[in-house]
């Protein structure tokens, strides 16, 4: 077979490295390894993020400079967030099919640099380093560590027909995964065109050497593995025990780190939720799918409820872990956003060039009765309500929940669920037209989820009694007050649920030993469209309730002890509503 070959210089159209000046004041600053039960993740993109933000000075916008400045600063700590977990900012190139649509590769996922920080961020040009080192001393003197969204499982050199801009040039045949049967072609399992062999010790060590690099040098806190299940292919199938995960473990630097895995990739066998080692947290996707599921009306959600609520026990219990190992998340950067979820029923891509055939086509969305945007109040009410509802969800979760950047302000991308190509307005945080009082709802909802160990708990529920009182410390109630039976667990068109949480028996100290003790609480969940009139149940040392969080009209109050109930008495709960009630009355010693 005759294979065209060009012996055309290609030296001064292929990137270069570059020796840098590895100078950098820290004054101090270390990884500040935040509990994994006390992590509120933030993703978002750095440009994205301040591109239209009035608020920055022009020139940081859109830069490493422009995340660290005072302002944003100022809005991450108001808004309760304690780790932002930024998009690829490895340095990439676009895909050439994007680039001949008029288009880029916005998100990233494009690697070309695994030590270097992408110089398009920066504001400094040719200081992007330094730039980056000052954005992370920054944000940890805040009190928000640094993530990483990092992508070792393909590069941008493409398939056998992409172009050739380091790894193949040095070796072909050592940095990527061939096929057996004719090696001009690459093994895709990551829909990319190439897949990096991660299992050659060469390619391993750049990983590793990668990866230590942003610890040491660059003091980032922890990594989010873009197609983990990618570099856990030993051969061919997913191995949780393979060498990519030794090494990693036994290193003293990464091991120390926040390891957090998408687990999945498009090869065959490739969704692995609740299957990566002890000390991983994994993107729950079972979460996220669950939760739109039971507030979309679904029929026969409550057992998936139950479990995700709680940390997902029958994806991680027996498997030495925690329910830190579940990242929570409704939305991510890859799908609808929060507002777009309520909005639309069916995807709208047709600016990607594609013809709209790219993209997740089940979203599990619901656009409330009209697509797209409306001014019938009603509507626009209700898909407020339900973003309430998704936000309450999340935070009120056991587990670590992570926030898309703009989620909290009612950020729109008119329906396109896959905007990896879109550098503009349409994925970039619309600052002037957001959403203040749901920011506002939000933000009370996060510092209350941090301010109530109850929410986010580093050990598993022990449903035993508790010694005296006779409750558990979770249970789970009928709308009438009766505990639920197995019968009601398996009610198909059951849409509604009381979930009584102890602030007893937490099983967790704080620093000087002690055994912490929080207050308790009675969370009522109504997915269905009408409303369900909930009896309080009678708890020995809960008899008196006081309502802080109603999603149906927004209001949040922790402090609130002005809607005071007794037990035995009725509620209203409305249609596609949460109401959060507390009891500040401590049980007897």
């Amino acid at each position: 077979e005759d294979h065209s070959f060009s012996d055309a210089d290609s030296a001064p159209f292929l990137p270069k490295s570059v020796v840098i000046d590895k100078v950098f004041d820290w004054q101090g600053d270390t990884q500040l390894r935040i509990p994994l039960h006390k992590t509120i993740i933030y993703e978002l993109h750095v440009k994205g993020f301040t591109k239209l933000a009035q608020h920055i000075p022009e020139a940081l916008r859109g830069k490493y400079a422009g995340i660290s400045h005072e302002e944003s600063i100022r809005y991450f700590n108001e808004l309760g967030i304690n780790a932002i977990e930024l998009m690829p900012i490895h340095h990439f190139v676009a895909d050439r099919h994007l680039v001949d649509r008029g288009l880029t590769n916005y998100w990233g996922y494009n690697t070309v640099g695994f030590f270097a920080p992408d110089a398009r961020y920066t504001s400094s040009p040719g200081d992007q380093v330094s730039e980056f080192k000052q954005m992370v001393k920054v944000l940890h003197r805040a009190g928000i560590e640094v993530i990483l969204d990092v992508v070792y499982n393909h590069t941008a050199e493409g398939n056998h027909m992409g172009p050739t801009l380091s790894f193949r040039g040095i070796d072909n045949f050592s940095y990527y995964r061939l096929m057996e049967d004719n090696k001009r072609y690459y093994k895709d399992y990551t829909g990319t065109g190439n897949t990096l062999n991660s299992i050659h010790p060469t390619v391993l060590r750049l990983i590793m050497d990668s990866l230590r690099y942003w610890v040491t040098e660059m003091h980032v806190d922890g990594f989010r593995f873009d197609l983990a299940t990618v570099l856990a292919r030993e051969f061919h199938d997913v191995d949780k025990w393979g060498s990519f995960f030794d090494v990693l473990h036994q290193d003293p630097v990464l091991s120390q780190v926040k390891l957090i895995a998408e687990p999945w990739d498009v090869g065959e066998n490739g969704f692995h939720v609740g299957n990566f080692p002890a000390e991983w947290m994994e993107w729950n996707a079972k979460y996220r799918d669950c939760m739109r599921e039971f507030w979309k009306g679904d029929d026969a959600t409550l057992p998936e409820f139950a479990y995700r609520f709680t940390g997902s026990s029958d994806l991680y219990l027996d498997n030495w872990r925690t329910p830190v190992a579940s990242i929570n998340f409704i939305t991510a950067h890859d799908g609808f956003t929060l507002m777009d979820l309520v909005s639309y029923n069916e995807k709208h891509n047709e600016n990607n060039g594609d013809n709209n055939n790219d993209g997740e086509n089940n979203n599990r969305s619901w656009n409330c009765g009209v697509e797209g945007p409306t001014d019938d109040p009603e509507i626009n009410n209700l898909r407020k309500r339900q973003v309430r509802n998704f936000l309450t969800t999340l935070f009120l979760s056991q587990g670590v929940p992570m926030l898309v950047a703009g989620d909290e302000s009612g950020r729109t991308q008119l329906g396109n669920n896959n905007a990896y190509c879109q550098d503009n307005e349409i994925s970039w945080l619309d600052w002037k037209n957001k959403d203040d009082d749901l920011i506002r709802f939000t933000s009370r909802l996060i510092h209350f989820r941090r301010q109530h160990p109850a929410f986010c708990r580093n050990k598993w529920f022990q449903y035993k009694a508790i010694k005296g009182e006779g409750i558990t410390d979770i249970e789970w109630f009928l709308p009438e007050g009766i505990t639920m039976s197995e019968e009601h667990w398996n009610a198909t068109v059951a849409k509604s649920l009381g979930i009584f949480l102890s602030g007893e028996k937490l099983n967790t100290k704080n620093e000087q030993g002690e055994m912490i003790i929080d207050d308790t609480f009675y969370v009522m969940f109504n997915s269905d469209q009408a409303s369900v009139i909930f009896t309080l149940p009678d708890i020995k040392w809960s008899e008196i309730w006081f309502k802080i969080l109603d999603t149906y009209d927004g209001f949040i109050d922790a402090n609130c002890r002005k809607y005071k109930m007794d037990a035995g008495e009725t509620i209203e709960v409305k249609g596609r509503s949460v109401v959060l009630l507390m009891n500040k009355k401590k049980s007897k010693k």
